[in-house]
């Protein structure tokens, strides 16, 4: 890995401009500090983050010479989910730490068979799809939960 191209640099989707080669991930790759990852095009270069950090779909990362490589959220197997009480429906999921996407009229969750159980049980409908995921960032600003750290105050992410 030491010949690679290394991107150390992270531009936030809408903060940066010109072309890029794109990398396809998926939401639990999309989660990294280090990582040996491939572009669509068939380009290996290395990720080396200061800190482990959540890449959304249409961020950027920047190599070493300047070029930049997209990041796009790969179509994954998800569950969408519709009903009349959509709030509580979100709040069931959230209570349960899963990642959501929140959408005008229906959720997103990754495919859960348990999940899925409870929620049709609260009178939800459940559907199988194909589609990226890319569900809300934590409460404390950008990124993910992960840990879990209730404790943590709003600086420290």
């Amino acid at each position: 890995m030491t010949n690679l191209p290394i991107a150390q640099i992270l531009h936030r989707a809408g903060h940066w401009s010109g072309t890029a080669e794109t990398c396809e991930l998926g939401y639990s790759d999309r989660f990294l500090r280090r990582k040996k990852l491939t572009t669509q095009s068939g380009r290996p270069f290395l990720v080396d983050l200061a800190q482990t950090t959540s890449l959304d779909h249409g961020d950027a990362l920047e190599l070493g010479d300047g070029a930049l490589i997209k990041v796009i959220a790969a179509q994954e197997a998800l569950l969408r989910v519709s009903g009349p009480d959509l709030l509580r429906l979100a709040w069931h999921i959230g209570n349960r730490h899963t990642p959501c996407q929140i959408c005008a009229d229906h959720l997103l969750i990754e495919a859960d068979p348990v999940i899925r159980h409870m929620l049709e049980h609260l009178g939800a409908t459940v559907t199988g799809i194909t589609a990226p995921f890319t569900p809300e960032g934590g409460a404390y600003g950008h990124g993910r939960t992960h840990a879990h750290d209730h404790g943590a105050t709003a600086h420290d992410h």
